[in-house]
């Protein structure tokens, strides 16, 4: 029995694999139809992950935006909303940002143990803090999560996330949409950092599907032997 939920990463980046631009300005990698897609796969989710640097530098507000979509949720016996969490390693976010703000829904926080006095008092207004390990630890950041009972989780960034699940080997599907441009600067940031991957030229991830949507590309890779759970 494996004691973490089904995880899912979802990430859309420019064709020479890059989430931004080289400033903190948001920079749209998708269209409409795309985030209607993503929003549908929220729906279907317990839980939403995204880093602090993605909490800060972003503000996502990480809701269900259809009201169809929350009313089959609570159709299904489940809050309209899925939890949010992020992940942290100083705690360096602010309680007024629009992850804590929106949305009447349960927030984590998992921060390294060094922080832990820190954002319990910073941020334990407005979200459960948990003592992820020092440095944070996936694994159990994982398994914690399921026994909240978190069966479903969607980890929609940043890099660094990315990173951490795929090299933890704690993913089980991968969506990779990609925006028909260039950025073309390296100072910007990448899909992933540097890490020792399972994935490689010995050891190729299954492609599921592919979607053309709009002008976006939609990859589904198939990264465990749950896919499709």
């Amino acid at each position: 029995m494996v004691n973490r939920p089904y995880i899912l990463l979802s990430c859309s980046m420019s064709i020479d694999g890059y989430l931004g631009g080289p400033t903190e300005e948001r920079l749209l990698l998708s269209n409409a139809d795309d985030f209607d897609r993503v929003d549908a796969v929220r729906a279907e989710c317990d839980a939403i992950l995204v880093g602090a640097r993605t909490v800060r530098c972003d503000n996502p507000k990480l809701l269900v935006r259809s009201p169809a979509r929350r009313d089959e949720r609570v159709a299904r016996g489940l809050k309209p909303l899925p939890v949010k969490v992020t992940v942290t390693r100083r705690a360096r976010l602010e309680p007024s940002a629009d992850f804590f703000t929106t949305g009447d829904t349960e927030k984590i926080v998992y921060c390294a143990s060094g922080v832990l006095d820190y954002a319990v008092s910073h941020l334990g207004s407005v979200a459960t803090v948990v003592d992820g390990g020092q440095p944070v630890d996936f694994p159990r950041l994982a398994q914690d999560l399921y026994e909240r009972g978190i069966g479903r989780l969607m980890v929609e960034g940043g890099g660094s996330m990315h990173t951490q699940f795929l090299t933890n080997q704690l993913a089980d599907e991968l969506h990779l949409v990609v925006a028909p441009f260039f950025v073309g600067d390296s100072r910007a940031r990448r899909f992933v950092n540097d890490g020792v991957f399972p994935w490689n030229a010995d050891r190729r991830a299954r492609l599921a599907d592919v979607r053309q949507i709009g002008d976006v590309a939609l990859l589904r890779y198939a990264l465990s032997a749950r896919f499709g759970g």
